[in-house]
């Protein structure tokens, strides 16, 4: 890329006469005279502004920008016309993603599993040799009351499901004349529905004997079986993988301890029952397990790797899996050695066989060979099987230890690690790409079967397979993964605020908060018409008692989460939603910079670059007569900040009539609230708002923001660029997106055809 600079300005400078000929100075003129010594020749940077200029902004939004702040020793002595030919010269010789792609082709790269791909693939790999329950709509787990210490079956009198687990039976038992209440036992079973991947944490709460069986049928995670002490909770954590549901247990018991035996207490039980069962999310608050998240069907157990992993990079947005360090390589190295000594263990359970049995041997082989094509996820080939089948076991003698090197070797191998290696395009590897795509999993059964009978060749077998899979739960789980990406949620953030402020917004409020965002977010998805533009235009939120309480709302306190319609004039989907706005605030006023930065970003797609230098809002006490609006325009009215606080505040301000928690207000500061904003388009049109609801509707019908939610969409999918598939592709999947009225789920299926099969050549 030097050197092609250094041809260019030689070019430039053996031209002088070409270049001023004409009467009128071109575009390149200026540039060459009055920003590239700054800039570059080719907008590549110099020491004076080492950031490259690219972008998204339009040709007029540019020529603005260009005619208020440049030249920098002289800003505002451009002419209109010579500004609009600078801001295009510039957008289309190497600022706008149309020149970068045209100057620097993207391409699919080669990539290996993102860490969240690898920690399902070794998950389904173990999965795929264990019976495979299929889940129903039915939630909540199997209740088993006993009528005795023991759990004897002639002794249950009770067999239910119950929503959750969350009981105080005070001193009579759960049926007085049913149960003798000093002596009865509980099991509840099912599995739990992990919703995100990462850490969670359980807690068993009851002041008797207690057993947590979770993703292990035979070792308790909980064991206070044998009660000892004054201890009350017992907790534990574990990894789960978002999508997967783990089979549960969970066995109570009270017994005569805490009975008065003296005559006049003899009858009469002194300790009281109760049990819970909670968890904590990955970054959340500590809850009872909801309804939602139980099942009463056990599931197999799930493998799950715990060996830690560097994080992928995200430099662009969406994970990739595009480098391999050695950090990333010993930690391969490690998984494999995790998953050979789990499967020493398993392995009689996984191959159908027993210690000493004649076949077995035969039997551990054949299991060999179906492990190494479920790990490559196609068939092999008869060199390969020879290689890493019979070598091993000609090697190791012991099937055991046989086995141990066919993990090792498989799971080190380029044909795991990475989603596409060898041989041409074939189905197996359209199988892969529909998986990976929409699962960040690879190929189950029905795909390979697909693949296997030649019914992956046409966009329609795809289309087919791709609708099917988009029921599975590891799709709702990557598709809300994505929304809240797309919402700059996804780290689940701090947003506890000012408690004189906000005394009631506590950490059972947030909760509540992220609870209602993302069942806003699942209905509008998986709603019959699952259309785009709900998410920035619906007038309801989902809300239980404890939220109806702080925002204003009519609803008995123990009310459970349901849809409440709003002041339509308020409110606006996503826009408004108090989490996003509590999210995207300071801990006691709001943010129009925050939430500005989230609109341009996020909803519009804009490129924007960090801050210059450390942001620190100008204080409240320092400026008591104004509002926060009034402060953020003085802040940033500096010539140097036009550039993004141009587009960033007219947009945050449409959001001044929220306060830091989401409540809307008419008065800041005994102001009335300004909630007018304003917005540059594409066109170079200036688009006028008079608060959120005219922005949403703007939003809601505007191409940018289509093609950006497309963009992003594909990203978080394919994890490629877009344009590596051809510069028709992103134009084509917003067409097709329009077409089908906006309906996300379609849209998932489009990407993921236009992508998983091979191009026509």
């Amino acid at each position: 890329m030097k050197l092609i600079h250094r041809i260019l300005a030689l070019a430039f400078l053996a031209m002088p006469s070409m270049v001023f000929a004409a009467d009128e100075p071109t575009g390149e003129t200026i540039y060459r005279k009055q920003c590239a010594a700054c800039h570059g020749l080719l907008g590549e940077g110099a020491k004076a502004f080492p950031h490259a200029l690219k972008g998204d902004k339009s040709i007029p939004h540019l020529a603005a920008l260009i005619g208020k702040t440049m030249p920098e020793d002289n800003p505002n002595s451009l002419k209109a016309d010579d500004a609009t030919r600078v801001a295009s010269f510039v957008h289309e010789t190497f600022y706008s993603k149309e020149a970068q792609e045209r100057n620097k082709p993207p391409r699919v790269e080669l990539a290996r599993l993102t860490v969240s791909q690898y920690r399902n693939a070794v998950a389904d790999l173990i999965g795929s040799f264990r019976p495979a329950l299929k889940i129903d709509d039915r939630r909540g787990l199997k209740g088993e009351y006993f009528d005795a210490r023991n759990f004897q079956v002639n002794k249950r009198n009770i067999d239910r499901i119950d929503p959750q687990v969350s009981f105080d039976f005070g001193v009579t038992g759960p049926i007085p004349e049913k149960f003798d209440a000093n002596t009865f036992c509980i099991r509840w079973e099912g599995s739990v529905l992990a919703a995100e991947t990462g850490d969670y944490e359980f807690v068993v709460r009851t002041e008797h004997a207690t057993r947590l069986y979770l993703n292990d049928n035979a070792k308790p995670v909980v064991d206070a079986w044998v009660k000892s002490g004054n201890d009350t909770e017992y907790r534990t954590s574990i990894f789960l993988l978002a999508g997967r549901s783990y089979p549960l247990r969970l066995e109570f018991s009270k017994a005569k301890q805490g009975v008065d035996d003296s005559k006049k207490m003899k009858e009469k039980p002194v300790v009281k029952a109760s049990v819970s069962l909670l968890w904590k999310r990955p970054k959340q608050a500590l809850e009872i397990i909801p309804e939602r998240y139980l099942v009463p069907v056990k599931t197999s157990e799930t493998f799950v790797i715990t060996t830690p992993f560097p994080p992928d990079d995200r430099s662009l947005g969406w994970e990739r899996g595009t480098t391999v360090s050695r950090e990333w390589d010993q930690a391969t190295t490690d998984a494999a050695l995790e998953l050979a000594s789990y499967m020493s263990s398993k392995l009689n359970e996984l191959a159908g066989t027993k210690d000493g049995a004649a076949d077995r041997e035969l039997k551990v082989r054949d299991f060999a060979r179906r492990f190494i094509e479920r790990g490559f996820r196609k068939p092999i080939t008869e060199e390969q099987k020879k290689l890493f089948l019979d070598q091993q076991f000609e090697l190791a003698r012991d099937p055991d230890l046989a086995m141990k090197r066919v993990i090792l070797i498989v799971l080190k191998s380029p044909r795991f690690l990475y989603r596409e290696v060898g041989g041409g395009p074939n189905a197996y590897d359209v199988a892969g790409r529909l998986a990976f795509s929409l699962w960040d999993a690879p190929p189950d059964t029905e795909l390979l079967a697909a693949a296997a009978q030649g019914q992956l060749s046409t966009r329609d077998q795809v289309v087919k397979q791709a609708e099917r899979m988009l029921a599975d739960p590891r799709a709702r789980a990557k598709i809300r993964e994505f929304l809240l990406t797309w919402l700059k949620v996804d780290q689940a953030p701090d947003i506890a605020k000012d408690a004189k402020r906000y005394p009631d917004f506590d950490p059972a409020v947030i909760r509540d908060l992220r609870v209602s965002l993302e069942d806003f977010l699942d209905q509008t998805v998986w709603s019959s018409a699952s259309d785009f533009r709900q998410l920035l235009l619906a007038d309801y939120l989902p809300l239980n008692g404890r939220l109806a309480k702080f925002y204003g709302v009519d609803l008995p306190a123990d009310a459970p989460f349901q849809n409440v319609k709003l002041n339509p004039e308020q409110r606006a989907g996503v826009l408004t939603h108090p989490y996003l706005l509590a999210t995207f605030a300071y801990t006691s006023s709001t943010s129009p910079i925050h939430r500005g930065v989230f609109l341009a970003r996020g909803i519009l797609g804009l490129s924007m670059r960090p801050p210059p230098d450390a942001f620190t809002p100008l204080a409240e006490d320092l400026h008591p007569t104004l509002t926060t609006r009034e402060r953020v325009a003085l802040q940033t009215k500096q010539a140097a900040c036009i550039s993004c606080h141009g587009v960033i505040n007219p947009l945050g301000f449409t959001l001044e009539s929220f306060d830091a928690v989401g409540r809307f207000r008419e008065k800041d500061n005994n102001k009335q609230v300004d909630s007018t904003g304003s917005y540059l388009s594409r066109t170079g049109k200036v688009v006028n708002f008079s608060g959120v609801r005219d922005l949403a509707k703007f939003l809601a019908g505007n191409e940018e923001v289509h093609a950006a939610f497309v963009e992003q969409l594909f990203h978080h999918l394919v994890k490629q660029p877009v344009r590596a598939y051809g510069s028709n592709t992103l134009p084509s999947l917003r067409e097709s997106f329009t077409r089908n009225e906006f309906n996300i789920r379609k849209l998932a299926v489009e990407i993921v055809a236009t992508t998983a099969l091979p191009p026509t050549p």
